[in-house]
């Protein structure tokens, strides 16, 4: 049986990041390479199906994206500071090599989930279940993820709210990529939410970083749901009427 060589080909450029991805103990080049590996044996595609090639298009959604995730994150903090009473005093030892080595971290994080939750998985499960079913498929993954990434588990009431709000998250993101048919966009959104939330407000896994939060009275039970509406809600809504004025772009 003669050996088709043009095919073995192929998956040289994806050995060759794995490989380069494991000697460097770089977790984003193995990803890429699994990615390709994937889309090659079950799409017969290369990573050009994930819409990562740059065009003026895809560069207007990635700062788009970026300027509206980062708004309705703010607008969140905005809302809970002002119904908290709660204060917020800069951090006096914070720097700019702090804030770009805090940036790279959370695009290196954001990255990281986007392959995969938003990569291959997602291209593939498009083609064979449709596009509905598979963001939705996605979502509910990354809902649960987030209960391993952040130590969720034997707390019940948490794990719902988590579950909820990065499922909601999920569900926005992967509707991006399969509307945009490229990884900018959520990309963009994943990058703006977390940077003013991790960075700028603190409220993430880096600690201490621009602003330190003093907190006021504690909520109402009407306030409490008013937060948590403008936390779940603003990005997807906004969102919903962006997506709305996009073209569909053609299948890759």
């Amino acid at each position: 049986m003669a050996i088709n060589y043009a095919s073995i080909y192929k998956f040289i450029p994806a050995i060759v990041l794995l490989v380069a991805g494991y000697f460097l103990s770089n977790g984003l080049l193995v990803e890429l390479g699994i990615s390709w590996v994937l889309l090659l044996l079950v799409e017969k595609k290369d990573l050009g199906a994930l819409g990562i090639s740059p065009t003026q298009q895809r560069l207007m959604q990635l700062l788009t994206g970026f300027v509206i995730a980062a708004c309705c994150c703010g607008f969140y903090y905005f809302v809970q500071t002002i119904l908290s009473g709660s204060t917020w005093s800069p951090n006096k030892s914070f720097t700019l090599p702090k804030f770009l080595a805090g940036a790279w971290w959370t695009m290196q994080s954001v990255l990281y989930e986007e392959l995969i939750f938003r990569g291959a998985l997602l291209y593939i499960a498009i083609q064979k279940i449709g596009a509905k079913w598979a963001c939705l498929l996605s979502a509910v993954c990354f809902g649960i993820y987030h209960w391993f990434s952040m130590g969720a588990f034997g707390n019940v009431v948490f794990m719902v709210y988590l579950f909820i709000g990065t499922g909601i998250m999920g569900y926005v993101l992967a509707l991006a990529y399969a509307k945009t048919r490229s990884l900018y966009l959520p990309i963009a959104l994943h990058f703006g939410w977390n940077l003013i939330n991790n960075i700028i407000f603190s409220s993430g896994p880096n600690g201490g970083q621009l602003l330190i939060l003093k907190r006021g009275d504690n909520y109402t039970l009407f306030e409490n749901i008013i937060v948590l509406l403008v936390q779940f809600f603003v990005l997807p809504v906004v969102m919903f009427f962006y997506m709305k004025r996009l073209k569909s772009s053609p299948k890759l």
